[in-house]
């Protein structure tokens, strides 16, 4: 009778912690995108170039748009090494 009573207990707080996760899972999914943020405002973005040249690199963390053009050194563009 007791084990009954716990198994009947631990369904229903399982059964509600399951109800609990998935609305909070639907209530992420039905938040709207934000919208994007104006032209020339400058947005964050995390990228990494290095000169193939001489070996300088350089990190952008902001940009006036979210593909930026590669930075110029040594007169010549600078190759992306990574975005974080």
């Amino acid at each position: 009778m007791f084990v009954t009573v716990i198994s009947v207990l631990a369904a229903v707080v399982a059964s509600y912690m399951i109800f609990r996760i998935g609305m909070s899972i639907f209530r992420i999914l039905a938040t709207p995108l934000p919208e994007p943020p104006p032209a020339g405002e400058l947005r964050k973005v995390k990228l990494n170039y290095q000169c193939s040249l001489c070996g300088s690199e350089v990190r952008m963390t902001v940009a006036p748009a979210e593909d930026p053009e590669p930075p110029r050194h040594c007169m010549a563009e600078m190759d992306l090494v990574s975005e974080e």
